[in-house]
């Protein structure tokens, strides 16, 4: 059971109502466990970082509330996850990389090795010469020819 409600304001920022009637102005959502849990632990803060709520299970909340979150986060965060591996320039860095990934085909620059960070057992998080970061959820489960590319980095 929720404790709070949430809406948005004239200017588009969220409004965070708690159970004792007291507004927050312009929360955010942060995920704790982006890659391994993105639907679980977030919490919601105000300026300055303090947590004025809480969301054990996003998918738990009723649909405007999940809506509200979701739309923030996907406003906030932007990390693509990479389908597929369709070449690279070369295996020594840094390297130009051709990929497919879930908001379509792009191309990035892998400046060395060491932006090739493991999440866990599967996950892969790829960072680009921007600052960009690129998910691989699982490197097993992506293509064969992708993983033997992935291969030659790790």
């Amino acid at each position: 059971m929720t404790t709070f409600t949430l809406r948005r304001d004239a200017f588009g920022k969220l409004v965070l109502t708690n159970g004792d009637g007291e507004e927050f102005v312009g929360v955010a959502p942060v995920r704790s466990f982006p890659v391994q849990a993105p639907t679980k632990g977030i919490s919601l803060v105000r300026d300055g970082g303090k947590e004025v709520a809480w969301i054990d299970d996003l998918e738990t909340l009723p649909a405007d509330l999940r809506a509200l979150v979701t739309d923030e986060l996907d406003g906030r965060e932007f990390m693509p996850a990479i389908e597929s591996i369709k070449a690279v320039s070369s295996f020594a860095t840094p390297c130009t990389w051709t990929v497919k990934t879930d908001r379509g085909d792009t191309e990035f620059v892998l400046k060395g090795e060491e932006d090739i960070r493991r999440l866990g057992a599967y996950s892969l998080l790829i960072a680009d010469s921007h600052g960009i970061h690129f998910l691989i959820r699982d490197m097993f489960a992506i293509d064969k020819g992708s993983r033997k590319i992935l291969d030659r980095f790790l």
